[in-house]
């Protein structure tokens, strides 16, 4: 007999609504694996399991009323969403991977935890995030390393390493999890999971902490397409004061229902060499992207191969822009000295940045993403382009981090994920898809990723390569 955690959170759904399943008695089930496992995982930074448990009697109450009544419920309701503590939710500790924010409790909602409370999911806890989500692994001096399941040697990577590594061990059915230079692809490549980056405006990043440069987004992690593509339909929606928005579904359609629609027949760019210069692209990493060519071929997609030229342009333009977002994030005076190596280094470099040199960096991020829509990705041109999401597989626990050296650490950060930015700086949705696994049995992502407000091909995509491939039933051996 499957347990709890064996159902997708489409089936766990279903089963709330259908009153054979009770929000409690799942809510339970994930509190005691989190218990069990966690303090081996590190996917959580803030258990709350006392307002979990009161959310999940709430969520049983609503779903009675519900079937006696004959209404519908929200597609997620009553199924456990945690939070990354990147977000704020009103009265739970949010430290964003800091100590000099380790007893800092917001007393507003960021709007995505707004939409997941009005889709009566339940908040199991806060997940692992490096400081200030900087780096792309998953280390602080919080919590232990969050780690993938598929090698607890090895990170979960980040910095929504502890999303990834809650979702890839059964510690949750999906997450939320956000991503402003591959954070939602990068964990979601090396846990073996399907995670979204929606285009720029999708998901409200209000109402307090915007990223004004238009790089970070919410998106889901999931192990199913159908649960990610549910998820990003709960979280989705511009809220008023958002400075983007992305266009809309048309009235009636659902990012879900297009997971189970046939993409059609598509022009698939494949990229193979990173566009940043001097990086090398590991074996199982080109292996991974060129045997999902071969199935897009064979499941009838026009696919050439694309390089585009390396551009160290952007790469300075990303640096820039990140250092000043590293050096406005909110930290008191008092804490300063709490910060990491990294965080420092990023912090001091970004206090350097003159207003003409960040204007110039967004610039060349619009004309880069310009670029794309003119001559790449036109009406007639190509509808998608597939690459390898990282550039090695998933990395040990501390080889990436370089406290004596965070310049040296930010150049080997930026040579495992040169991929994953690119649409960070457009603005356009991509995905990864854990269609592959090396020898060693690791997983190794490809990504998707699409034109600019288009995830519902993107989405139809994936779950064609899901069912000619299915990937859900392979688990780790701590499931």
């Amino acid at each position: 007999m499957a347990d709890l955690h064996d159902l997708t959170a489409l089936e766990q759904a279903q089963g709330i609504r259908s009153g054979e399943l009770s929000p409690v008695e799942l809510t339970e089930h994930y509190l005691a694996r989190i218990e069990r496992l966690d303090d081996t995982l590190g996917a959580f930074l803030t258990r709350t399991p006392d307002l979990a448990r009161k959310q999940a009697t709430d969520a049983e109450s609503e779903a009675t009323a519900a079937r006696r009544e004959g209404r519908e419920l929200p597609p997620l309701h009553g199924v456990p969403v945690p939070v990354k503590d990147l977000n704020q939710v009103a009265g739970v500790r949010c430290t964003m991977g800091s100590r000099a924010l380790a007893d800092h409790v917001p007393t507003v909602d960021d709007h995505v935890v707004g939409k997941l409370r009005t889709g009566g999911t339940i908040l199991l806890g806060k997940t692992n995030t490096p400081e200030f989500g900087l780096p792309c692994y998953t280390e602080n001096e919080l919590a232990p390393p969050a780690r993938t399941p598929w090698d607890l040697a090895r990170s979960a990577g980040g910095s929504s390493g502890g999303a990834a590594a809650a979702v890839a061990a059964g510690l949750a059915p999906v997450a939320q999890a956000t991503d402003g230079g591959g954070s939602i692809r990068i964990p979601a490549s090396v846990c073996g999971l399907f995670g979204i980056k929606p285009s720029r405006g999708r998901i409200s990043g209000g109402p307090l902490l915007h990223d004004i440069s238009g790089l970070a987004t919410s998106g889901p992690l999931a192990r199913t397409v159908a649960d990610a593509a549910t998820l990003l339909d709960v979280l989705a929606g511009a809220m008023p004061g958002d400075p983007f928005a992305a266009p809309a579904l048309p009235t009636g359609e659902t990012f879900a229902e297009h997971a189970r629609r046939d993409p059609g027949r598509l022009r698939i760019a494949c990229l193979t060499e990173a566009p940043v210069p001097g990086t090398e692209v590991h074996a199982d990493c080109r292996t991974a992207t060129t045997d999902t060519a071969a199935l897009l071929t064979g499941l009838g997609h026009e696919v050439e191969e694309l390089s585009l030229p390396a551009d160290d342009g952007i790469l300075l333009a990303f640096t820039r822009v990140w250092s000043v977002l590293a050096a406005s994030r909110p930290v008191p005076p008092e804490g300063e000295e709490l910060l990491m190596p990294l965080t420092r280094y990023l912090r001091d470099r970004g206090a350097e940045v003159s207003g003409t040199d960040f204007a110039r960096s967004m610039y060349a991020f619009r004309m880069l993403s310009q670029s794309l829509a003119d001559g790449l990705m036109p009406p007639g041109g190509y509808d998608v382009i597939l690459s390898p999401t990282l550039a090695a597989p998933p990395a040990e626990v501390g080889a990436l981090r370089n406290d004596a050296d965070p310049q040296a650490e930010f150049a080997a950060i930026g040579a495992f994920s040169p991929f994953t930015a690119l649409y960070n700086a457009t603005g356009q949705p991509a995905v990864n898809v854990p269609v592959q696994w090396n020898a060693e049995g690791l997983p190794i992502g490809v990504m998707l990723a699409g034109r600019y407000g288009d995830e519902a091909t993107l989405i139809a995509l994936s779950a064609q390569l899901e069912q000619a491939r299915p990937w859900a039933g392979r688990t780790p051996s701590m499931w």
